[in-house]
């Protein structure tokens, strides 16, 4: 399993709960049909920082989710809303333990 972290850093805090919804919408459902999915997670941290969590079986297919993202990014016109290119951290998962499922 491969991970990927993504920090994006001065998020236009008025805009977080439309970045949210279209992740949902829009994002969720195209990264979910890359191979290898494993997992995806967006956390908001204070101060206009939003982290995501990609999961995937190789590398390879890690790298294929940098590049939708960027491309969603451009095609959502979120350019001004998430101005800055995220800070990426990347590799081999080294120990995990199943979630449960939320509850909801």
């Amino acid at each position: 399993m491969h991970a990927t972290i993504r920090r994006y850093e001065g998020v236009d805090t008025t805009r977080i709960n439309d970045v949210v919804s279209r992740v949902d919408e829009t994002f969720v459902p195209q990264i979910r049909e890359l191979p290898g999915f494993a997992g995806y997670f967006l956390m908001e941290a204070d101060n206009g920082v939003l982290s995501s969590i990609s999961l995937f079986e190789t590398s390879e297919q890690a790298d294929e989710s940098n590049k939708l993202v960027k491309n969603w990014i451009s095609e959502e016109n979120f350019s001004k809303a998430i101005p800055n290119a995220p800070k990426i951290t990347s590799g081999k998962v080294l120990a995990q333990s199943k979630l449960v499922p939320a509850l909801v």
